[in-house]
């Protein structure tokens, strides 16, 4: 299901729990690495391991920006993105092998 291009997303431990926001070239590998703890850092430390929410971008430098966007955000703005996207808060990461 993965296009060739560059994601935006955001991974959780649980509804309303920790957010994480990243952007990759490789969603279904990045996901992968999250889920499975395989790189060290705020993803591993606190569980993130639910992709609930994604963006398709045509090229790195337009997902890095929005990246950057979404990161200065309040709580509330991205929650209303991701309720919007995902309302029940589901793992998307089945959906998009």
């Amino acid at each position: 299901m993965q296009t060739k291009g560059a994601y935006v997303y955001i991974m959780t431990n649980k509804t309303n729990g920790t957010l994480y926001i990243g952007v990759t070239s490789d969603l279904i590998k990045r996901t992968y690495e999250h889920k499975n703890h395989i790189v060290e850092g705020f993803t591993s430390k606190y569980g993130l391991d639910k992709l609930v929410y994604y963006e398709i971008f045509d090229d790195i430098g337009n997902a890095v920006l929005r990246e950057k966007q979404m990161k200065k955000w309040n709580r509330a703005w991205k929650l209303k993105r991701i309720n919007e996207f995902n309302p029940t808060w589901k793992d998307l990461y089945d959906e998009i092998l």
